[in-house]
């Protein structure tokens, strides 16, 4: 009887020894920074003032990674290893679809693709017939995009133009534009003001969210960029998320007031390499900040027209209610 006392209370030492060490783990653990990805270009300038400040929330830490193409986002994503990320919408309703557990929180960014070269006989939609188009990031965005448009101005993608893919990423056919090795491709912000500036020969020929506007008769917007947050990070803290969010905002309004300061602070952190080319970059990047919730049908029937030209561009199906982030 005595030994069975002596091994239940040794059994309980044991257990209580084990969950104090895990509550000290767990108080280890606690979280001390807010984690933000977002991309070298349009997504960083439009909260360049975040960057800059690296101020704390609520004692938080900000921890800002910026990096160059949506793929390295999402890996982070995958590894639930930020709390925010910018990333095309498109992207964001494929991570959603697949039980990536982010919400979509906000649209900061309305269109930042352009039509580029120099081509200087191309005035209106028509006159691409016949013509070789370069497009990068194929059955992306960009791609799906602009197939769209193609067949909203009468324009058989199959017969009248040749679509080309041999330059697969931003950089590559923005490279392969200004050094006029590509006549024409769809570009977009910052390397239509970078390579504009470079080549005087390289012109922008069409603005494709003017473009959408037309073809959409201005009633779905081009909701191409989005604002993710973990939803377990949302769920747990509340307070900083909607803190954070109303300071992007102020920030992607002070930098459309204050072109000339941001400017600056976009070249201290290397998203551009001067200010001349970061203020037209500014002009370029339709930066407007909206809670994704109060614009949830507009999103959808952005988001639906993807899905009826590819479905797998968003993950198969549309995305449900639980896919946006409330306040």
């Amino acid at each position: 009887m005595q030994n069975r006392i002596y091994i239940f209370v040794r059994l309980l030492l044991i257990t209580l020894i084990f969950i104090s060490c895990n509550s000290q783990k767990e108080k280890s653990k606690k979280k001390d920074t807010i984690n933000i990805a977002t991309l070298k270009g349009p997504s960083a300038v439009s909260m360049i003032k975040l960057i800059d400040n690296n101020q704390k929330i609520n004692g938080l830490k900000t921890n800002f990674i910026i990096k160059n193409e949506p793929l390295q986002v999402r890996k982070m994503l995958i590894n639930e290893d930020v709390d925010f990320a910018v990333l095309p919408t498109t992207m964001a309703a494929i991570m959603y679809n697949k039980g990536i557990n982010y919400k979509l929180a906000a649209i900061p960014l309305w269109g930042t693709l352009y039509l580029c070269g120099k081509d200087s006989t191309i005035h209106k939609w028509a006159d691409l017939k016949g013509k070789k188009i370069n497009l990068m990031a194929k059955g992306m965005t960009p791609d799906v995009l602009f197939k769209y448009l193609l067949e909203k101005n009468n324009i058989n993608i199959n017969k009248d133009v040749e679509l080309d893919y041999s330059f697969p990423t931003h950089i590559e056919l923005a490279n392969a534009i200004a050094a006029e090795k590509a006549n024409v491709g769809v570009i977009s912000e910052p390397f239509v003001s970078i390579i504009t500036n470079k080549n005087k020969n390289i012109n922008i020929i069409f603005d494709l969210d003017k473009e959408w506007k037309i073809a959409t008769n201005n009633n779905i917007p081009l909701a191409q960029t989005a604002l993710i947050v973990n939803s377990n990070f949302a769920h747990n803290n509340p307070e900083i998320t909607n803190i954070f969010l109303q300071k992007y905002k102020e920030t992607s309004e002070w930098v459309n007031t204050n072109n000339g300061l941001a400017a600056k602070l976009i070249v201290k952190h290397n998203i551009l390499p001067d200010t001349s080319i970061a203020k037209t970059s500014i002009k370029h990047s339709n930066i407007k900040f909206e809670y994704a919730y109060d614009m949830k049908d507009a999103i959808n029937n952005y988001l639906n027209i993807f899905y009826l030209m590819n479905d797998k561009i968003i993950g198969g199906k549309m995305p449900d209610e639980g896919f946006y982030y409330k306040k």
